[in-house]
């Protein structure tokens, strides 16, 4: 097996973000690579299962496919058609099942395909590969037998995911397996290492400690979840030191935590316009169904348009607050109408006195503009109808007590008059408040408070198990008094009642409920000091000794200073400031600026989270990640299903 170069490290010349990289080793390194001798001007069937499938479904578009010659895409569990005159792409997990499925295919006198070039997606073992081997005839077939060690899921240029759909309910459920526990954790371990086989990023493994209350207290699988799963994934890395420049010493920093390290955070409302879109709106995945007008005076017709980082407009304002998503984008039309002569005949009146829907109706009657206008529109209808959610709701009420909780400025009583004062509170909406009290008040839960409560909130069984396995979740006394953690849970002797996060002196918060900061964010902070606590977060492997000279000469190689700051105060990230982009043309800009701020990163840092990333966490790190919707955490807590994710941070 071997697997070809791709110098993307952060030490390398250029950065390529997980897209990338994953379209260009799907491209390049498989397809193209088939393109050899007789094959080379021949149409190829690509064959796959369900992991593959979706594994280049994520990262390439059908036309990127067709490009590189592939005439028939297959599943290799149905019955297919023999097509003997042409080869066939395998791209397949390395299991016994796949590889019994493709010696069928080329066996015998009449094999379904003329050549057959196998790539597997992670490490094979050598059992099946001399299962392989010991079928002269199918070798005789096979044009390549290589490892592709590709086998995670990217989500967004900075964000993947492993899809391990029953992480949760495997690793913190009620019923404890440890063997179930160890083989989900096993395979979550191949499919992180493999982004390290494919960025050629060798790094430093940092993962969060088990803690005992004492000494005579035994330690839960649960507790050792980020150290097991740490440990598998180093050795997976060590398996891959032997590929053709790897590094051999640390270019990177890659953090396991699990979510028990903050169970708030993807319950509470998050206030930005890209939570605020997957949270309100009923998108599927990244899909936005957009209702644009007929300019015959029809039905208006419906455009599924993707909300990623292709869109320049999503780019720039999907991290900032909804209220400043919503001011943003009026000041674009009015500065689009403002520099537009043919625009200024339709109005009567100053752009500055005009509502946003007033300058979009007008500027859409412009078709010079049509390529302008309509970036715009569309951020203009989903903003507009999100502020209209938020006011039929009620949410901002409703982020007031969810956050007060937090904040240790409302208790048990204010709960209380709250569920009986608010009777058209929705039954989504209850429970988040529950989750959110059970995780402030884990010790209600013995004196039954909490169950009164839920009786009062009226919840449903469902709902009920919901809030009482947020105790699954619970991370020990022991972690929570840590001086890692940014908070305690202790009574604070300036507060009359219990806070699970803290205001942080001389720090202002420029729009109303967005006081709120996962714990993550500190951890991270730490981190990129080097201030984070050994004991608290021990390191799999001893760091060589230029490392941190190394990742400290990268930022002085491209002319940054480290300078103390908070990250909490950087409410938008970096690459996703306003550069002049005061109209959809000119916000093109952000994507070429997104790139350039990329290439100049040095040593990245890699977060793994057990239970995946919330867009709160992924807005104060200043990076770009996947983020899970409410519904999908409600799942986990029902002990439905989960996704665990990673991302990487500058």
């Amino acid at each position: 097996m071997s697997m070809s170069d791709s110098d993307t490290s952060s030490q390398g010349s250029e950065y390529k973000n997980f897209r990338q990289i994953t379209r260009d080793r799907l491209l390049n390194e498989m397809l193209r690579s088939t393109k050899t001798g007789d094959s080379k001007s021949s149409w190829k069937v690509l064959i796959m299962d369900k992991v593959t499938l979706k594994i280049i479904s994520n990262a390439c578009k059908m036309s990127d496919i067709t490009d590189e010659g592939v005439s028939l895409v297959e599943d290799i569990y149905k019955r297919r058609q023999p097509l003997p005159t042409m080869d066939a792409v395998y791209f397949i997990q390395p299991t016994k099942e796949n590889v019994v499925m493709f010696l069928s295919d080329m066996s015998g006198k009449s094999p379904l395909y003329r050549k057959a070039f196998v790539f597997f997606s992670s490490p094979v073992t050598r059992e099946l590969v001399n299962h392989i081997k010991r079928d002269r005839g199918v070798m005789s077939r096979t044009g390549a037998l290589r490892e592709m060690n590709l086998e995670y899921f990217p989500i967004d240029s900075q964000g993947f995911i492993t899809d391990n759909e029953k992480a949760l309910e495997e690793l913190f459920g009620e019923e404890e397996s440890s063997r179930k526990g160890d083989a989900c954790l096993n395979s979550m371990a191949i499919r992180i290492a493999t982004v390290f086989a494919s960025l050629r990023e060798f790094p430093l493994v940092r993962y969060r400690a088990a803690k005992s209350l004492d000494p005579n207290t035994m330690t839960t699988f649960r507790d050792l979840i980020p150290t097991k799963l740490a440990a598998g994934v180093w050795n997976c890395l060590m398996k891959y030191k032997n590929l053709p420049n790897f590094p051999q010493s640390e270019t990177c920093e890659l953090l396991i935590l699990d979510r028990s390290i903050d169970q708030i955070a993807p319950i509470i409302h998050e206030w930005t316009y890209d939570a605020m879109c997957h949270d309100l709106l009923n998108m599927e995945g990244n899909k936005y169904v957009h209702e644009v007008s007929n300019r015959t005076g029809g039905l208006p017709e419906k455009k599924d348009v993707l909300l990623e980082d292709h869109d320049p407009i999503w780019l720039e304002l999907r991290h900032s607050h909804i209220a400043d998503a919503s001011e943003r984008l009026h000041e674009k039309m009015t500065n689009f109408v403002s520099k537009n002569k043919a625009a200024q005949i339709h109005s009567s009146r100053d752009a500055g006195d005009l509502s946003t829907r007033d300058l979009q109706k007008m500027v859409q009657a412009l078709p010079q503009y049509s390529e302008q206008i309509e970036k715009l529109s569309l951020h203009v209808d989903i903003a507009g109808k999100v502020n209209k959610i938020i006011r039929e709701m009620g949410l901002k009420e409703l982020g007031q007590i969810e956050q007060d909780l937090v904040f240790g400025d409302a208790g048990t009583k204010d709960l209380i008059n709250f569920l009986r004062t608010k009777e058209d509170v929705t039954r989504e909406h209850k429970l988040r408040l529950l989750m959110i009290y059970a995780a402030v008040y884990p010790e209600k839960f013995e004196d039954g408070k909490i169950a009164k409560l839920m009786e009062l909130a009226r919840l449903s069984e469902e709902d009920t198990n919901a809030v009482y396995n947020m105790r699954l979740l619970e991370a020990s006394s022991e972690t929570k008094k840590s001086s890692i953690i940014p908070f305690s849970l202790k009574f604070d002797v300036h507060k009359k009642k219990q806070a699970a996060r803290k205001d942080r002196p001389g720090e202002e918060v420029a729009w109303q409920l967005s006081r709120f900061y996962p714990v993550i964010e500190e951890l991270i902070e730490k981190l990129s000091k080097a201030e984070l606590s050994k004991d608290d977060y021990p390191c799999m492997n001893d760091p060589s000794p230029t490392f941190h000279a190394t990742s400290q000469s990268a930022s002085l190689r491209t002319g940054q200073i480290p300078a103390p700051h908070s990250m909490r105060s950087r409410r938008t990230a970096t690459w996703a400031r306003p550069r002049n982009s005061d109209d959809g043309y000119s916000s093109d800009s952000i994507l070429r600026h997104a790139s350039s701020d990329f290439k100049q990163m040095g040593q990245r840092i890699f977060v793994f989270i057990v239970g995946g990333a919330t867009r709160s966490e992924v807005l104060r790190l200043d990076a770009r990640a996947l983020s899970l919707s409410l519904s999908l955490f409600l799942s986990l807590l029902k002990l439905l299903f989960i996704l665990s994710c990673g991302f990487v941070i500058s």
